[in-house]
């Protein structure tokens, strides 16, 4: 791309603009590897550092991927505005904080509480969601939210329970949305069966350290890879 004019004004959003249309006009298609940063900021006559932010903010909104001491690709369409992309992950980034606070204390109480066949019917749910993972969207957002469900009312609180009820709308549809829209989610299968585990084990620590490696990727990856 040649002749480009910037305007006076903060240069790292015309810059993020400037690439995102490049997406969104296909010259760079999915899975394509852009030109490297000093490749780019000679082209467009700015500095790396600029280069860098822009791409940081467009990796960060999920149209790019970064893949350090490899290079940067192309994640996925620009179809979706960028201002509706960052709308949606911050409104998923919020309902997953407040999933992680009930969850966590969930997990602590049914670690103490929960009796055998109870995690008996549990695991058999467990097994049910693990079976539907990688198929379709809303069946297995479904089967996950009621595994975790059971899992809360194994606590035996009944304000968990209603809390956990009143959001599971929100969450299955914020869930949906992201199966069906953010690309390589972590998979945290794994998590879930270490959480299982921890409940039979009547381990409250290891349950609660469960949950947050169940949740804590997801949430990592909306904020961008920031870590806290």
């Amino acid at each position: 791309m040649t002749g480009i004019t910037l305007r006076s004004g903060p240069l790292v959003p015309q810059l993020e603009e400037l690439l995102a249309q490049r997406i969104r006009t296909g010259e760079w298609a999915v899975g394509d590897r852009l030109p490297s940063e000093t490749e780019l900021a000679a082209e467009l006559g700015v500095g790396r550092s600029s280069v860098r932010e822009a791409v940081r903010l467009l990796a960060r909104g999920g149209l790019l991927d970064v893949r350090h001491g490899v290079g940067t690709f192309v994640a996925e369409s620009a179809g979706e505005p960028l201002l509706e992309q960052l709308l949606r992950r911050s409104r998923v980034l919020e309902v997953l904080e407040v999933r992680r606070a009930l969850e966590m204390e969930a997990a602590r109480l049914a670690a103490e509480r929960a009796g055998p066949e109870e995690l008996a019917a549990v695991r058999r749910q467990l097994a049910e969601r693990h079976a539907l993972h990688a198929l379709d969207p809303n069946a297995f957002v479904t089967a996950d939210l009621d595994f975790h469900h059971a899992v809360v009312a194994l606590a035996g609180n009944s304000v968990l329970t209603a809390l956990f009820d009143s959001v599971r709308p929100v969450l299955h549809s914020a869930l949906v949305d992201m199966v069906a829209n953010e690309p390589r989610l972590p998979d945290t299968s794994g998590a879930h069966d270490a959480l299982i585990d921890a409940l039979e084990a009547g381990d409250s620590a290891a349950a609660v350290a469960a949950t947050a490696a169940n949740l804590d990727p997801m949430i990592v990856k909306l904020r961008g890879g920031d870590h806290k």
